[in-house]
């Protein structure tokens, strides 16, 4: 299935229904007086986060979603039906934005989750709301009101747990196909990852995580360069990140400019998720001869100046890859204990995930302003004489 992490749609709430102008009329019953009821509301439009989707392709090929409308009332202060709502499922991890104002409505983070973005249109009252002891036979009703249309963007970002950054061909596909049963595309040139991938990494029973491997980052990634700024978002529903690093490349180039390069760009893209718990993965280890390993992994965490976690890896061959996993296990068990026994963990963790989001979401934002600048500044060279001819007669 094709991967899809954006897409617009366009949502409308039903109009409600009109109320009815009626007046009772039966045998041996002379001058019955009003009896039209009301119309029915009109259907609201939500969305429900649901975890048996992983993607947003469904919204590539049906784009508008549109809730029943409500029937008009009738005679014998009969109501009319409401119509029905519209329930729209997404995948769990979907942020909602107006496209129009820009605002974040909703991030769908649970499953189940309800988010109501198209409110339904209000009933229209029936004249016999309208009588009174001076109007006995009221000729007046209200009309149904319209429903709310929204144009309404979604962006998708993957939950897991731990993410791996890194340049292109760092061996992050190769790495989570070796720790999991993901299987994404590995060959020997950079962007072979063009797409999110996930992988469950099951360490034993009831003892698994999630793993999340982007496409590669390159220098400029923040500002839109590669694939960077559309797929960095997807980090922000991370616990830890996975910086690998290549300690052979085959280009020659300096692994430790890549990776302050790394850094860089996610601290420009976020600063919050610049602050994530990250540990370093010096990968393709099994390229250096064995006697020169450790001085060139030493070298290299040494001119980092690097404090936090190392390891040593070659995704390749497996080896140090059970170890890393272990650590990253025995880390999201204790963070999850202490989020649940220490409330100020907690709570300090739901500030770090709210920054992340709306750092995240600014970007989107401002990515989003841009376009629509763009797309203003084409509507005005459309205006201007760039078509226009002077036709002139000859006779």
């Amino acid at each position: 299935m094709q991967f899809v992490d954006e897409a617009s749609i366009i949502v409308e709430a039903g109009k409600g229904g009109n109320g009815c102008l009626s007046f009772r009329r039966e045998k041996y019953v002379p001058k019955g007086g009003p009896d039209g009821g009301d119309g029915g509301h009109g259907g609201s439009v939500y969305l429900i986060g649901d975890d048996a989707l992983n993607t947003l392709i469904d919204f590539k090929y049906q784009r508008f979603y549109k809730a029943q409308n409500g029937q008009p009332g009738q005679g014998r202060q009969m109501s009319g039906r409401a119509g029905e709502d519209l329930h729209v499922k997404v995948p769990v991890g979907t942020t909602v934005i107006d496209e129009d104002t820009l605002e974040v409505i909703a991030d769908v983070t649970e499953i189940g989750q309800v988010v109501p973005v198209a409110q339904g249109g209000r009933r229209g009252l029936g004249n016999i709301h309208f009588k009174s002891s001076t109007n006995r036979a009221p000729r007046r009703t209200t009309p149904g009101t319209e429903g709310e249309r929204r144009n309404l963007r979604l962006e998708m970002k993957v939950m897991a747990d731990v993410g791996l950054l890194g340049m292109p061909n760092a061996g992050k596909s190769t790495l989570i196909r070796a720790v999991s049963a993901a299987k994404p595309k590995v060959a020997n040139y950079p962007f072979t990852t063009l797409v999110p991938n996930l992988g469950v990494v099951k360490l034993g029973p009831h003892e698994h995580f999630v793993m999340a491997d982007i496409p590669g980052l390159i220098e400029g990634a923040s500002d839109g360069a590669g694939l960077g700024l559309r797929f960095l978002k997807h980090l922000t529903r991370t616990r830890l990140l996975f910086h690998v690093v290549d300690v052979a490349p085959f280009d020659e180039s300096d692994p430790v400019a890549a990776a302050r390069a790394i850094a860089h760009e996610l601290g420009e893209f976020s600063p919050a998720l610049a602050e994530l718990p990250r540990w370093l993965v010096l990968n393709k280890l099994d390229l250096l001869p064995e006697a020169e390993r450790e001085a060139a992994a030493e070298a290299i965490v040494q001119r980092l100046g690097w404090e936090g976690p190392v390891f040593r890896v070659s995704a390749i061959s497996g080896d140090g890859t059970d170890a890393l996993v272990q650590a990253a296990h025995r880390w999201l068990t204790e963070q999850r204990r202490l989020e649940n026994e220490d409330e100020e963990a907690a709570a300090l963790a739901r500030e770090m995930r709210r920054r992340m989001e709306d750092e995240a979401v600014a970007r989107t934002e401002a990515r989003l302003g841009r376009k629509r600048r763009r797309d203003d500044e084409d509507d005005v060279d459309d205006d201007d004489d760039d078509y226009d001819v002077e036709v002139e007669y000859v006779q």
